[in-house]
């Protein structure tokens, strides 16, 4: 049997027909903003396995709620602070005339999930909350190329040891459908196999995209070392395609898609983190092949085990502020 996997184009998640992603952070805080939007409203739904999730909206992703499609997704640092991210969102889609038209009015729909990365070194002396015009930022810049490593809500996030970030990746299923990542890293978990430079991620890279090291050659059980505190920690992600589902197809795709967190990240989903997933479908596939669930959700979870190593990879130097980015540690022992 041939491999149904190949590389899409650009090897993000909006390689999905119809979405796009936008991008703020701010240096001096070291936190940012990732809003995740289409041209249209999208179904989506969202399933949480950490022990420690900052929300909002969440709720009415359930497949028996009222709404059945969302105008954005936003991924935030700033942990509850955060979620303001999300008004500046909704600010800048209102200014569209998008939103779920009740009488007269429209009123933008957009979940969020936050990360903590309060104690990274960032200023904390604002007064206005500096998430909100992110928020709005992220949304109004959202396009189909955007930066993963140091952006976005991955700017300030953290693991085991190095500098997290911001990843996605993306494949081209036979038949032609899609399926892409995009996750802003900032666990308590190690990303990378014990103190070397190769990732757990390893078995499931494609064309060299985090390094081509292969797999680590031996792998020890001890338990990365606790450098966060209790709720500090957090993985929060968006798997995507373009297939048409409905919400209970989504929740679906984002619980497969848990696999791919725990495939790249070690330990997950501990009662610290708050590991969250949203599941999405576009729906804008141009194939009349109907979609398999089984391969969808195992795709999902590669692609996002993927863009969790990616997003660590292609992380900027930490300027002696915090961890180490992986380039920082291991670039020059890797280069040999």
């Amino acid at each position: 049997m041939s491999d149904p996997f190949r590389p899409a184009a650009r090897n993000l998640i909006t390689d999905v027909a119809g979405l796009l992603v936008g991008n703020a952070h701010d240096p001096a805080l070291r936190s940012g903003v990732t809003v995740l939007r289409a041209e249209q409203p999208f179904t989506a739904a969202v399933q949480v396995l950490g022990g420690a999730p900052g929300t909002r909206e969440t709720d009415l992703l359930a497949p028996d709620k009222l709404v059945s499609a969302v105008d954005a997704l936003v991924l935030s640092g700033g942990s509850a602070f955060g979620l303001e991210a999300a008004a500046g969102a909704t600010e800048a889609l209102r200014a569209q005339g998008r939103g779920f038209a009740v009488g007269d009015m429209r009123v933008p729909i957009v979940p969020a999930a936050i990360l903590f990365d309060l104690t990274n070194g960032g200023a904390q002396d604002w007064t206005d909350n500096p998430w909100r015009p992110m928020g709005r930022a992220a949304c109004d810049s959202a396009a189909e190329a955007f930066q993963i490593g140091s952006a976005g809500a991955g700017f300030g996030a953290t693991v085991a040891g190095l500098r997290g970030g911001l990843g996605s990746a993306s494949v081209m299923l036979e038949g032609g459908l899609s399926v892409g990542a995009l996750v802003a890293v900032n666990a308590l978990g190690a990303v990378t196999v014990g103190d070397g430079p190769h990732f757990w991620a390893a078995p499931f890279e494609l064309e060299g995209e985090f390094g081509a090291l292969g797999p680590a050659p031996r792998f020890p059980p001890a338990l990365p070392p606790r450098t966060k505190r209790p709720g500090g920690a957090t993985t929060i992600a968006i798997v995507a395609t373009d297939a048409a589902l409905d919400k209970a197809g989504c929740q679906r795709l984002a619980t497969a898609a848990h696999d791919g967190i725990a495939r790249a990240v070690v330990p997950a989903h501990t009662p610290m983190d708050g590991d969250l997933v949203f599941g999405v479908a576009t729906g804008l596939a141009r194939t009349t092949q109907p979609p398999d669930p089984l391969l969808l959700g195992h795709a999902a979870a590669l692609c996002l085990s993927r863009a969790i190593a990616r997003g660590v990879h292609a992380a900027a130097p930490s300027d002696g502020i915090g961890p180490p980015s992986w380039a920082e540690r291991f670039a020059a022992a890797t280069s040999n």
